[in-house]
């Protein structure tokens, strides 16, 4: 059983993690602030309440609890507002992620898993994405993503930690068991957003229409978030047998357009969700879509809901349990 010290670990992907790491033996320790993340997403877990720029509590944890490896999930990630304030990014994403990977290496961690974007790539120039394609971010998000997967990188050749980086794409759906979801104030997401509306009679912003794509809307790779905490734990252990660093993509290798996401949430809310045209917002690229054939055959990586309907009907099973959220 390994001690896993797991940072944002109460926030909606971090959740699931925590559950996978559970159902296999491990002991995760929660290190979050809370900011986006919920107390009652990790029940009995072990769990402190924490920043990452409080380096004295954060060293005292590492300390504390005799931890062998870290799964980083703490971070600011919302486009649009990296976009306008990218200080707040910068500080949180980059500066207290290097405090955490300097209070590592000071405790002697060898194994690091990081969670990183899709955004790193920006606009694709080729569809699906290969983790070899070039990395040019359009919003400081994922270039606070892509700037600390080359730190880690520097930081495994001078102290000899072996890292992986996931890269994943649109990681959406809910707990297939109803005990989380997603949570998030604002909400920004496109499905939690579609289900909100379709609980309250509210209306879906739709965020440009005149993309270079068939129907004019952006085109995103969605992964349940299931599947990708089962990534992250294959992840750690192929670290933990002695594998090598590297970066995966993690997605389905199929996209949807924002009109066929909201068609699909008609489909299975059975309500009339009505979308409402808006501008663009800054940032955002046209299309999004993994190749995630490097993770299945070097991990062994298999989705178990690769189709968007089951996708979105585990949301809405936890969206109609839970009309507010963790508060209901």
């Amino acid at each position: 059983m390994s001690t896993i010290l797991v940072t944002g670990g109460a926030g909606y992907i971090g959740s699931h993690v925590v559950k996978g790491l559970l159902l296999q033996g491990h002991q995760p320790i929660i290190y979050d602030n809370l900011q986006t993340g919920h107390r009652k997403a990790v029940k009995d877990a072990i769990f402190i309440q924490g920043d990452l720029a409080d380096s004295e509590k954060l060293t005292k944890t590492f300390h504390s609890y005799s931890i062998d490896s870290v799964m980083h999930f703490a971070a600011d990630s919302l486009v649009g507002e990296s976009v306008k304030d990218p200080l707040k990014y910068f500080n949180n994403n980059v500066k207290n992620s290097i405090q955490l990977l300097e209070t590592s290496g000071d405790c002697r961690i060898k194994k690091f898993v990081f969670s990183s974007s899709a955004s790193v790539y920006g606009e694709p120039k080729n569809i699906p994405i290969l983790e070899d394609h070039p990395c040019a971010p359009t919003n400081p998000y994922g270039e606070t993503k892509w700037i600390f997967e080359r730190v880690l990188r520097s930081f495994s050749e001078m102290r000899k930690l072996d890292y992986i980086s996931l890269r994943y794409f649109n990681a959406a759906g809910a707990d297939p068991e109803g005990e989380l979801g997603e949570d998030h104030s604002p909400e920004t997401h496109l499905i939690p957003i579609g289900l909100i509306a379709a609980l309250n009679g509210e209306s879906v912003p739709v965020f440009g229409t005149d993309y270079d794509t068939p129907d004019g809307t952006c085109i995103r790779d969605y992964i349940h978030v299931t599947d990708l905490a089962q990534a992250h734990i294959l992840a750690l252990q192929r670290l933990e047998e002695g594998g090598i660093s590297g970066i995966y993509n993690l997605g389905n290798g199929s996209g949807y357009s924002v009109r066929e996401v909201i068609e699909t949430l008609r489909k299975i809310t059975g309500k009339e969700i009505v979308s409402v045209q808006s501008p663009r917002r800054p940032g955002d690229p046209a299309r999004l879509v993994a190749s995630s054939e490097k993770v299945k055959k070097e991990l062994g990586w298999v989705p178990k809901y690769p189709d968007l309907e089951t996708i979105v009907e585990t949301a809405w099973q936890w969206h109609r349990n839970h009309p507010h959220g963790y508060g209901a």
